[in-house]
């Protein structure tokens, strides 16, 4: 018996916790939670099997759907609480993206609307290929400190956001019925540019095509290429199209443009503002959390960076 103990205390040490990613319709796009009795068996079932908890998207498009910090939590606290009674803790991704148009999506969900109307008049708040092409799942890098958004940037959007889910969310927090925090920093919710969008013909293996052609990331790239003494450089124009293949490209093909001075500053500079981008959204989201018992996260394509905070704050 005392070698069963041992082994007993050894899983425990190793335990990990089992989480199922609820539909992302859960909520439906008009912020109606229409689970029932029946989400209530699957959560029970899920439960008696072992499971932990639940992943769920709390959707920026359905949250502040009515206008500038107008939201309406009371969907989600129906959910919250069928999801504590049954048990179950809960993992809340921070969706400051479009649902629809990506692998997997089975409902649209869209940014919310007065945002796009702002995008109706000014389009270049949206990514844009070198063909002008614009893709309207996720902001723009370029807007992340503008304030174009009725006195707002973006990050201050995200950053209100949270932190209206921590006020309204507060009772769930406390009682540590929410355990993680992941916040979305691109598209599909990855620390990422929308670079292949089947909505825009996009098929694998294409390349993809570079997305910071929108006025406000070009007149970032041309400032710093003037700082580094380059005023002349200007964006990619070689790069070729989202379903080319790399040796078919000037920039991408061997000995190709990315290897000259050019290249190596622009490839150097569009991966750094992805960077600052993550680490904007991410100190805003440790600022709105701090003194929760949760981690934090964000989702870099298929690998997740963690930090947890403490009643003390940063650890």
């Amino acid at each position: 018996m005392q070698g069963a103990s041992k082994y007993d205390e050894k899983l425990l040490r190793n335990y990990v916790p089992l989480y199922v990613m609820l539909p992302l319709g859960v909520i439906t796009a008009d912020n109606v939670f229409e689970g029932g009795e029946k989400l209530e068996k699957q959560l029970k079932d899920l439960r008696a099997v072992g499971i932990d908890g639940v992943m769920v998207d709390v959707w920026w498009g359905i949250i502040e759907a009515k206008g500038p910090k107008q939201y309406d939590w009371s969907a989600y606290r129906s959910l919250f609480k069928l999801v504590s009674e049954c048990e179950l803790k809960i993992q809340a991704i921070m969706s400051f993206h479009q649902c629809g148009g990506n692998i997997g999506d089975v409902v649209d969900i869209p940014i919310p609307q007065w945002v796009r109307d702002i995008g109706e008049t000014d389009p270049d708040i949206f990514y844009t290929n070198r063909s002008g092409n614009r893709n309207k799942e996720y902001l723009s890098l370029g807007v992340d400190h503008l304030h174009l958004f009725g006195g707002r940037s973006a990050i201050e959007m995200y950053s209100d956001y949270m932190k209206s889910f921590r006020e309204n969310m507060a009772d769930f927090l406390e009682a540590g019925q929410i355990i993680d925090i992941e916040v979305g920093c691109g598209a599909a919710g990855e620390l990422r540019y929308p670079s292949y969008p089947e909505t825009q013909g996009w098929v694998f293996p294409g390349i993809g095509e570079f997305q910071c052609y929108d006025k406000y990331l070009k007149g970032e790239f041309k400032e710093a290429a003037k700082n580094a003494g380059h005023p002349e450089w200007e964006l990619p124009d070689d790069a070729g199209t989202y379903n080319d293949r790399p040796d078919s490209t000037e920039f991408f093909k061997q000995n190709g443009t990315y290897l000259s001075e050019k290249g190596k500053f622009f490839l150097t500079w569009y991966s750094n503002k992805l960077l600052m981008h993550g680490d904007d959204i991410l100190d805003e989201a440790n600022k709105a959390f701090v003194g929760c018992k949760v981690k934090l996260a964000t989702k870099v394509y298929f690998k997740t960076l963690s930090l947890f905070l403490t009643n003390e704050g940063r650890k």
